[in-house]
């Protein structure tokens, strides 16, 4: 037979027990969310060095087989896509002057399987005057991605689904995308 005091231990044991595996519960969920945030900065900036260097199927391996790059000077569907705008004329011109990508740290959201980063990225080319650079093109873009596979891949199996970006002119197109950084 148990007293009252031991009964009483027990019982304050138990929701002890409770409150710490509520709190663990916690911590594992926002370690999830810092997991899958800094998974989607990673494939984020690996953009900018990949298509910079030339580096075409790095690229198109950052989206789904189908995945979308909807830019306002075209719109690229699926790996073929990708892969010819970084191969194409135009972007092989840009890469045999001296060019950079320069991302912004983006606002990333997360919904589960589902999220969207919101920022800027500056194209910089080098100018014809030795050791100097212009800025030639400030773009707003949202990235939609989606996870696909094992959240124990290094990458926790993200991926872009749809990349939309618009260049920051008096059309007002750039601002409206970056006015869409608090949904999901």
């Amino acid at each position: 037979m148990t007293s009252s005091s031991e009964a009483l231990s027990l019982d304050s044991l138990d929701a002890r027990l409770a409150t710490l595996e509520a709190r663990l519960a916690g911590t594992h969920d926002r370690l999830a969310a810092a997991e899958d945030e800094l998974a989607i900065l990673r494939i984020l900036a690996a953009y900018s060095p990949r298509v910079d260097s030339g580096d075409a199927e790095g690229v198109a391996e950052l989206w789904t087989s189908d995945g979308v790059y909807d830019v306002d000077t075209g719109r690229l569907e699926g790996h073929d896509g990708l892969v010819e705008m970084v191969t194409g004329d135009a972007h092989q011109g840009l890469i045999a002057h001296g060019c950079g990508h320069v991302p912004s740290l983006p606002v990333v959201l997360l919904d589960g399987d589902r999220a969207v980063a919101t920022g800027y990225t500056q194209l910089v080319v080098r100018s014809s005057k030795p050791g100097r650079y212009t800025v030639v093109r400030v773009t707003a873009s949202r990235w939609e991605l989606e996870r696909l596979g094992s959240v124990d891949a290094p990458d926790r199996g993200w991926r872009v689904v749809l990349r939309t970006a618009r260049a920051m002119t008096d059309d007002g197109e750039g601002r409206a995308l970056l006015g869409r950084s608090r949904e999901r």
